[in-house]
């Protein structure tokens, strides 16, 4: 369960950290570029309500959630019980998660990093060649659903949770909580990702309406 853990946690610091995030400055680093959007909306204009938000969700929240995530291994610490068939299962299903969304993520910044290349370059969005003229990405695992790595993420935490089931925690158990959490969050974020990407590409509507947002579609569209 930690080599898992330590695994995810290295992919999840390198897709960020190739976007700019770390700096030895670290007030010159890149932030996710959602906190920009919700700090131009009215609600957040206050700044005091925008550093309450910042405080509470940004700092705190998101770090607990990182610890309420590993509690299934905590758990686990005072449990005697041989690995099993089960404890297998569960370590084969969260690497396969790991491996989905490492190439989420890489065909991701492969399609990004290409498409704003040729802007920088001069051109318009309207005058790249498909599919970059679309502005999102629509192939590999995007072309089988909307967000193929909060998916693969969420795929993670409830295989992470499996081990609790092996070590004999009962299929029920409080540890749940974390990857619950987990599908509350992606619910929202999706949400507010879809958002902002609609609001920039026109054809964004009809790609929404012909793929799930999750689950892979058997057929790429």
């Amino acid at each position: 369960m930690a080599c898992l853990v330590t695994l995810w946690g290295c992919r999840l610091t390198f897709n960020f950290g190739r976007k700019g995030a770390y700096q030895l400055k670290f007030w010159q680093g890149e932030e996710d570029y959602r906190w920009k959007v919700l700090r131009e909306r009215k609600e957040f204009q206050n700044r005091f309500v925008w550093a309450v938000f910042d405080l509470f969700f940004i700092s705190i929240y998101q770090n607990a959630l990182v610890l309420i995530m590993t509690f299934p291994s905590l758990v686990l610490m005072g449990v005697d019980k041989p690995f099993g068939w089960l404890d297998a299962g569960a370590a084969a299903l969260m690497l396969f998660f790991i491996i989905y969304e490492t190439v989420a993520d890489e065909q991701q910044w492969r399609f990004q990093t290409t498409k704003w290349q040729m802007i920088k370059g001069g051109k318009t969005l309207d005058e790249l060649p498909a599919p970059y003229n679309k502005g999102f990405n629509t192939t590999g695992l995007w072309g089988r659903s909307r967000h193929p790595n909060y998916f693969a993420e969420q795929g993670i935490w409830c295989a992470f949770y499996l081990f609790t089931v092996a070590g004999g925690i009962g299929v029920i158990n409080w540890t749940i909580i974390g990857a619950l959490l987990i599908l509350v969050l992606f619910q929202g974020s999706s949400a507010l990702g879809e958002e902002i990407s609609a609001s920039k590409y026109p054809a964004y509507h009809d790609y929404c309406n012909s793929l799930p947002k999750f689950f892979p579609a058997l057929r790429a569209k």
